[in-house]
């Protein structure tokens, strides 16, 4: 097995340097027209130069490096990067999620992709070139044993006395550069690809962000869909047990409960109905208003009719309060009533609402039955996005039993920005 593993491994490696000698090859084609330029650019300041066949290796390389500047002119363009992206993500064996997948839209982008760019037709040019010109020399040299040196090379170079020897071993050689050039190329692109191509510092810190409110849409959703959907089942639950159990007795209060629970599911479905809005692309503009403090009176009746007993004692003017500071303290009475529904068994809640001038006070307080508390085992999620509504307003809040009393009181500032 271990044979298989082998051949296995081997196998991949052999073909991860076939494409990224391909994807080598490619540089040097995309090389070639600029190489051409900058050839006939040069031949108009030295006229005598053959830009065909150039005697001089010198040149060659000059042309090359005059090559290379319009090429990365060439891919200050935005589309260059997926373009480049593709070929590495296929040939280079480089992930998907280390490569930019979108086009360049920063200065910086840009000159990342201009700098890979060059760098790929640069190698590209050299193990081209050299996949071109060394295996009919290499196979040349190899023959001589065969066919001996031809009598112009020997005139021309001196070969002789051990040379016919020499040779394959030469030639062998050559052949064994131009793999090492090729695999050492391609290792190289392979390395810089995603540090040239992959996301940016400025990328990674949008992607942050936009990750950052993907997060707090989540959080709000569940928010909203504990305490809106959360509390109308509360309701839901004690009103449907109290009219079960008086169904016989007290028709006319198991109407009544009936009655609750058709109004409570109908506020649940509007409700939902805002939540579920969040998610679709026209939802603020299709989705049914949150409610705010503006619609305390209409909880307040839904909680009596669920079997609780409220004392109120809300200032007037809840309508001038900040529509999200409303918003979120309409939540926070929610759930604060909704807990006094599962724990207080029908013991009175005392609730307060004050306005000061910078901030509002919101206080809640029921007896706890012996037995029960105000979190249930598991530990519920009520309390914790309490918190987290004051804390998103710069607010507090706090929360506890004593002396038998359950208090939860939030303070919410009415001016300064949320976070």
């Amino acid at each position: 097995m271990r044979a298989a593993a082998r051949r296995t491994a081997g196998a991949a490696l052999g073909r991860r340097a076939r494409l990224r000698w391909v994807h080598l090859l490619l540089g040097g084609a995309l090389l070639m027209p600029y190489y051409l330029l900058a050839n006939t650019v040069l031949s108009v300041f030295v006229p005598s130069a053959n830009i065909f066949f150039p005697a001089s290796l010198w040149w060659q390389f000059g042309v090359l490096g005059m090559a290379l500047v319009p090429a990365a002119v060439t891919a200050l363009y935005p589309l260059a990067r997926p373009l480049e992206a593709g070929a590495v993500r296929a040939l280079c064996g480089v992930p998907k999620a280390e490569l930019a997948a979108g086009p360049s839209r920063s200065w910086a982008e840009r000159r990342n992709t201009a700098a890979w760019y060059t760098l790929h037709l640069l190698a590209g040019g050299i193990v081209s070139g050299m996949s071109l010109a060394v295996p009919p020399f290499a196979a040349m040299m190899i023959v001589v044993p065969l066919t001996g040196i031809p009598d112009e090379l020997t005139r021309a170079y001196r070969l002789d006395g051990l040379w016919p020897v020499l040779a394959p071993v030469i030639g062998i050689a050559t052949l064994a550069l131009v793999v090492g050039v090729s695999w050492a190329a391609g290792s190289l692109l392979a390395r810089w690809a995603p540090v040239l191509l992959g996301p940016t510092a400025a990328d990674r810190l949008a992607e942050a962000e936009r990750h950052a409110m993907r997060l707090a849409l989540r959080n709000r959703l569940a928010r909203e869909l504990h305490d809106s959907v959360g509390h109308a089942l509360s309701a839901v639950t004690l009103q449907a047990s109290a009219a079960r159990r008086v169904l016989d007795s007290d028709p006319e209060f198991a109407r009544q409960a009936l009655a609750a629970i058709e109004e409570t599911t109908r506020e649940a479905v509007g409700e939902l109905d805002t939540v579920l809005g969040l998610l679709r692309e026209d939802g603020p503009a299709s989705a049914a208003p949150a409610p705010t403090l503006t619609d305390l009176d209409g909880l307040l009746q839904r909680t009596r009719a669920a079997g609780g007993t409220v004392d109120c004692a809300a200032p007037g003017g809840l309508e001038k309060i900040p529509p999200v500071v409303s918003r979120e303290a309409y939540r926070i009475v929610q759930e604060g009533l909704s807990n006094a529904l599962r724990h207080a068994g029908g013991a009175p809640v005392r609730l307060r609402i004050a306005l000061r001038d910078d901030d509002m006070e919101v206080a809640l307080e029921n007896p706890v039955r012996p037995g029960s508390t105000p979190r249930r085992t598991g530990g519920g999620r009520g309390l914790p996005g309490i918190a987290e509504r004051a804390r998103l307003l710069r607010g507090s809040s706090a929360a506890g039993e004593h002396d038998g009393v359950w208090r939860l009181s939030v303070r919410l500032p009415l001016r300064g920005d949320a976070r």
